[in-house]
């Protein structure tokens, strides 16, 4: 590693290590790590602790100690002119195309991401924020394959996803203990693009993933005063829309916008995430077994009455409700496929407008035009907020939790380890967003499809004509997959079969991994 002068901080050399670690930038990530990384590590050992209590049977509800806030009449508050219409946003890895093609795309938001979409390497980490510098500046450009890349005059608004809590940096380090990667990502783009921002008369915008509790956003809240405090910015500078893709969060919503209501920009449904928690928070228990991934969609009450409580509760606090990310992406040179993807897509976008979301995601610009016509059509104004849609809905804990009725399939056991075995070789790769099967995997989906292998072997399950999922008969299944899928790709058949050993080892040992990204980021450059 590299020692830098008059730091404590060593890293990985980087050809733009000068431009990003700089002297200012390293002191900064100091004072981050020394006032906020005990308690991240508490908060990390909180989850444990609350894990535990779910294995021992307790279920989740809404909070008797904060009663008082979820009846309060309070508001976050008012939102910047460029967060009041937010009805297209285009999710995506930090990579320089994509950073571009994005912010061309048409859709009023970009989502830069260092988390689920993002493969953390150390050159991707680094070149996503010198990426995102040139973007805020607008110097951001590339030549290739014989096409030049520039910005339209007019592009979408930046927001920025750390990583989660969970995630270390391990190519940076203090004092021997690897860095945060949510301090890491966060603080590099607040220090870098500050005063930038303000001087375009925008601000720091976030989206913060996988948080469990309020009490996680009130650690996140502190970081942001203090952000403000250090840097000079002005209170409310930054702002941050919470991702609910913890069945945890679910029953702390009001809660999570109180703690942030200086810094609030509202929540976001992040449905593969909150699936994929579902199954992890509950692996455990054999009365919340998920049937086939294909059939957990928004149109399942389970996921109708979460999306429909972020709407009431955000609505209710001035806040806007963010739908989620329907996966399907264009079909190139298969016009029935395509027109498929589209047709999903539309009824996708249709459900979320009509129920009460100020604004969706896309995973593709291909996409983008037509969450647009969807959103231009059934949502005129600039937000839904004072709609009164959803204002008397009731739901209780027993909504949330009830899984939706469905099989396992012997088609769905085969696609769960297909496209792990898939994405995770990707990963490995440096790839963090990947087109299998017509849809845009992340993180967040290979995770439901490895965790409900576990699941479904750990628990004693069987598909719908009767036959066992059992570990041994996974990693039967995971070899063949593997074979099939070297004989189709014998150039990557190495990383092949590393993502199949990985695989394996995730499905089949005792303990539940809680992130397939925690073993993978210890093969990663």
């Amino acid at each position: 590693m590299t020692q830098t002068t008059r730091h404590r901080i060593q890293h990985q050399p980087h050809p733009d290590s000068g431009r990003v670690l700089t002297a200012g930038a390293l002191t900064f990530l100091e004072e981050l790590h020394a006032r906020f990384g005990a308690r991240r590590h508490e908060l990390l050992q909180a989850r444990q602790q609350r894990q535990a209590r779910l294995d021992a049977g307790e279920l989740p509800d809404f909070l008797r100690d904060t009663a008082d806030i979820r009846a309060g009449d309070w508001k976050i508050s008012p939102l910047p002119a460029d967060l009041q219409d937010r009805r297209v946003e285009i999710t995506g890895p930090v990579d320089r195309k994509m950073v571009i093609n994005a912010l061309n795309s048409g859709a009023r938001m970009f989502m830069a991401d260092f988390e689920d979409a993002n493969s953390p390497t150390w050159a991707n980490c680094i070149d996503g924020q010198v990426n995102l510098m040139d973007a805020v500046r607008r110097t951001i450009g590339l030549e290739q394959g014989g096409k030049s890349y520039r910005l339209n005059d007019t592009t979408a608004t930046l927001l920025v996803r750390p990583r989660g809590l969970h995630l270390d940096e391990k190519h940076a380090t203090l004092d021997g203990e690897a860095l945060s990667g949510s301090l890491f990502d966060f603080g590099l783009y607040a220090f870098h693009n500050a005063q930038e921002r303000i001087s375009q008369g925008t601000g720091l915008y976030f989206y913060i993933p996988k948080l469990e509790s309020h009490l996680e956003a009130r650690w996140w809240n502190d970081v942001f005063t203090f952000t403000e405090d250090r840097l000079g910015l002005p209170r409310g500078t930054i702002r941050a829309t919470v991702l609910i893709e913890t069945i945890l969060a679910a029953f702390e919503m009001d809660e999570i916008l109180y703690e942030l209501r200086e810094h609030s920009a509202g929540l976001n449904c992040g449905r593969w995430d909150y699936i994929f928690s579902f199954i992890k928070k509950f692996r455990a228990r054999t009365d919340r077994i998920l049937p086939d991934r294909a059939v957990v969609t928004m149109a399942t009450p389970m996921m109708q009455n979460y999306s429909k409580l972020a709407i009431q509760t955000c609505h209710k606090r001035g806040a806007p409700a963010i739908g989620g990310m329907s996966a399907f992406i264009p079909v190139k040179g298969d016009e029935a496929k395509n027109a498929a993807a589209f047709e999903q897509v539309r009824l996708d976008k249709e459900r979320e407008a009509t129920n009460g979301h100020d604004g969706t995601w896309v995973a593709h610009p291909g996409m983008v035009a037509l969450a647009t016509e969807v959103f231009d059509r059934l949502m005129p104004g600039p937000n839904q907020i004072a709609s009164g849609k959803q204002a008397d809905l009731h739901v209780t804990a027993a909504d949330l939790l009830t899984p939706p009725q469905g099989h396992i399939t012997e088609a769905g056991v085969n696609m769960n380890v297909d496209v792990s075995l898939q994405y995770i070789a990707a990963w490995l790769d440096g790839r963090g967003a990947v087109p299998i099967h017509n849809l845009m995997e992340d993180a967040a989906t290979a995770e439901i499809s490895r965790a409900q292998l576990w699941q479904w072997a750990h628990r004693e399950q069987r598909t719908e004509d009767g036959t066992p999922i059992t570990p041994e008969g996974l990693t039967r299944l995971i070899a063949a997959h593997a074979e099939r899928l070297v004989r189709e790709q014998p150039e990557r058949e190495a990383r092949l079969r590393e993502a199949a050993g990985l695989l394996e080892t995730l499905v089949t040992q005792e303990r539940f991994e809680d992130f397939l990204t925690l073993p993978g980021y210890a093969r990663l450059a």
